[in-house]
């Protein structure tokens, strides 16, 4: 969008682009969506790269990681996928289910994930027959630009409407929300301020609520493996996903035990009660935000910040918590490699402080649990107020769809009313579609009778 463009101007464009996309054939969609994968897929490290230096957060090759696996799992996850036409035949009901596009679709885009989350919303739009319009975060400018740049170029190859992809180029508060109130639906995919914003609109919304992942380990999990894996989610990007873990709660009699896994798995355990201190108010200085310069840097560097030297290639900084919820900070979502540990006796008692955590910061989002008992792993579910359970996995990398399990791939994470969000779960490609239903008679009543109904 030049400067002489209006917002206006601009989803004037992209609504004009629907229309003409509107009623494209199931084949033409899905050429549009593999496009928009697939360039990101070939586009990897460079794209992985720019990522990381504009932004300055997170790791480049978790970056570049993340655009091959992404674009690929998001692809695999929708190309079967009907968006076209007649969508379900429900014969016990002689009822039909026809997709239909929502329109132009405003998609919010964060700072920490400048790359994959604008090539889902993508994605998703084009396989339902919808445009898209991103509002790019500050510090993501360029990125958005080069991805717009790619995806018309894509576009135009197959004499699709390039306006399906726009930007805006000049980004304020104020574009974006005129963006989100002219646009059909809106996509917010960031902070609490900005998906507020988004559900303040006066349009339908599908934002997200913040992510404070809480980790239990069973008595009966492997604890080698229960410290690997939560380390690999716990430093992913550099502990910028949402999905990351963030509090560990260990049987108390294994802590120890637990500690010194998590030290052959690369993490650097903080023992000292004043270095604990250092980690504390570097992270939240005086109690108060966490700090933004920390935000997406790996180990080492945040020690740096801290005060505390931190040995190269240490995958995360390991702490115990002195309290739960609001007894310590520490118990807050950290966007930096940081992870908080606190003992328990019973599995109950576990649980019940993990849902503390989770009513001070999180509420909504995911837990993680590393068990062989299913009825623990139903009892945590059952307490948790979360829209994900991610059970023996790295929540980090799997909890937003992996090949190792059934969440659907995505980049957005509802978070359900818990979360002020209108929905739980994964963002699909399905709520990217309104559906028409068509309704046939039976031949007979199933109810000629209401008495029949209370017998």
């Amino acid at each position: 969008m030049s400067k002489s463009t209006t917002v206006k101007e601009l989803v004037e464009r992209s609504k004009a682009a629907q229309e003409q996309f509107a009623f494209v054939t199931q084949e033409q969609a899905d050429a549009a969506a593999r496009a928009i994968c697939k360039v990101v897929y070939d586009n990897a490290e460079k794209l992985g790269v720019m990522a990381a230096e504009e932004t300055r957060m997170g790791s480049k090759a978790d970056k570049i990681t993340k655009c091959r696996m992404k674009s690929s799992l998001i692809w695999e996850s929708i190309k079967n996928e009907k968006t076209v036409g007649v969508i379900n035949r429900l014969e016990n009901r002689q009822m039909l289910e026809i997709a239909k596009p929502l329109g132009t679709v405003a998609c919010i885009i964060p700072s920490t994930n400048p790359v994959v989350t604008p090539m889902c919303n993508a994605a998703f739009g084009l396989k339902t027959r919808n445009s898209v319009i991103f509002a790019p975060h500050p510090r993501a400018v360029e990125c958005t630009k080069l991805l717009v740049k790619m995806f018309r170029e894509e576009l135009s190859k197959f004499g699709f409407p390039e306006d399906l992809v726009l930007g805006l180029e000049e980004v304020s508060i104020e574009d974006s929300s005129e963006l989100m109130s002219l646009s059909d639906v809106v996509v917010a995919t960031g902070g609490p301020a900005m998906v507020k914003a988004a559900y303040s609109s006066g349009k339908p919304s599908l934002g997200v609520g913040q992510g404070n992942v809480q980790s239990i380990v069973d008595r009966d999990a492997d604890l080698s493996a229960a410290a690997e894996k939560i380390l690999i989610g716990r430093s992913f990007d550099n502990g910028l996903i949402c999905l990351g873990e963030q509090t560990a709660f260990i049987p108390e009699e294994k802590m120890d035990l637990f500690i010194e896994e998590i030290k052959k798995h690369g993490g650097f355990y903080v023992a000292d009660l004043d270095e604990v201190e250092k980690v504390r108010e570097g992270l939240f200085p005086n109690s108060g935000p966490l700090n933004r310069d920390i935000v997406g840097l790996d180990a080492e560097q945040s020690g740096k910040i801290i005060g505390i030297d931190v040995p190269a290639n240490t995958k995360a900084i390991v702490v115990k918590a002195s309290g739960v919820g609001c007894e310590d900070v520490l118990c807050r979502e950290k966007l930096c490699p940081v992870l908080t540990l606190y003992p328990y006796d019973t599995f109950e008692k576990g649980v019940a402080m993990m849902m503390e955590n989770l009513d001070y910061e999180g509420k909504g989002h995911s837990i993680s649990i590393h068990s062989n008992t299913p009825e623990h792993v139903e009892y945590a579910a059952i307490q948790c107020s979360v829209s994900r359970v991610v059970v023996n996995q790295p929540a980090g990398t799997t909890g937003g769809g992996s090949p190792t399990n059934g969440f659907v791939a995505t980049t957005t994470l509802g978070c359900g009313s818990w979360g002020n969000n209108s929905f739980s779960g994964n963002l699909s490609h399905k709520h990217f579609m309104n559906i028409t239903r068509v309704g046939y008679p039976y031949e007979e009543s199933y109810l000629p009778d209401p008495e029949l109904a209370w017998k």
